[in-house]
């Protein structure tokens, strides 16, 4: 498809993009169900539910980024032959935007 040609789509890209949609519609559902009220956290701010997921994703997004800048410094510095694995990342990004919904 030449609508998404121009992202080198791997699986890890393609499973944090679905992941971020079913986050998505969940929330929407949730938000239905359930409206939410602010509320404070750790976060300096008091947020909403919606708040939370947002700053969430974007915390994800820049930890996946940074990994990525960061990936053949590492395999130089370390000394591996292939920088390391993205899913290492999306891991810890998915840790910390559940760590920001329940804590933030």
């Amino acid at each position: 498809m030449k609508l998404f040609a121009w992202m080198s789509w791997t699986l890890p890209v393609a499973v944090f993009f679905i992941c971020i949609v079913l986050m998505l519609v969940g929330m929407t559902v949730w938000e239905i169900r359930r409206p939410t009220t602010l509320r404070k956290g750790w976060l300096p701010i008091a947020t909403t539910r919606g708040d939370r997921l947002f700053i969430g994703l974007l915390a994800a997004a820049y930890l996946n980024l940074a990994w990525v800048g960061l990936g053949a410094w590492m395999a130089d510095r370390f000394a591996l032959d292939h920088p390391p694995s993205v899913w290492f990342s999306f891991v810890f990004s998915m840790g910390v935007l559940a760590l920001v919904m329940r804590k933030g």
